[in-house]
């Protein structure tokens, strides 16, 4: 392989490699996407010391490794601040913190909305606050109308109205 077809495979990796990489910092979990990423980075990175020298592919690795940075901070500025935070798959302070400290005769007879499925346990949502529950072994669908009938232990026990 001649030096100018090494160099635009070289920079193939650096982009496809790059990309991936982004494609992954707003991606939950670390998957394939990464792995790719990472590899294709570190051929480039690989083919830059063949053909440029150490010198050369110390500045590739420094530039790999502030736009992998980059990439970082802004998921998780995305993920803290902008749409991601407003996803549902993104567990809110609300819904962990805060939720008033009440008996179980508190809790009793009070109304609220399932707001994931229940099989048998979910989460429902009672007076703004969201907190788990069960019902007695029956499935009820997301946007149920509940009753709490009790608790038990951490979770509320509750019936389709």
């Amino acid at each position: 392989m001649d030096a100018s077809t090494g160099t635009l495979i070289m920079i193939l990796c650096y982009l496809f490699g790059s990309g991936l990489i982004i494609v992954e910092a707003f991606m939950p979990g670390f998957g394939i996407a990464g792995i790719a990423g990472a590899v294709l980075d570190i051929s480039a990175i690989f083919l830059t010391n063949k053909y440029y020298g150490l010198v050369w592919s110390l500045v590739a690795t420094l530039a790999v490794l502030v736009f992998v940075g980059i990439a970082v901070f802004f998921s998780y500025r995305s993920a803290m601040k902008g749409r991601l935070s407003k996803s549902p798959i993104v567990l809110k302070d609300t819904e962990a913190v805060g939720a008033p400290v009440l008996s179980a005769e508190d809790w009793t007879g009070r109304e609220g909305t399932a707001v994931t499925a229940l099989r048998p346990a979910g989460r429902v949502e009672i007076g703004g606050v969201r907190m788990n529950a069960s019902t007695s072994g029956e499935f009820l669908a997301k946007g149920t109308a509940v009753k709490v009938v009790g608790t038990e232990g951490d979770h509320l026990v509750i019936r389709k109205i």
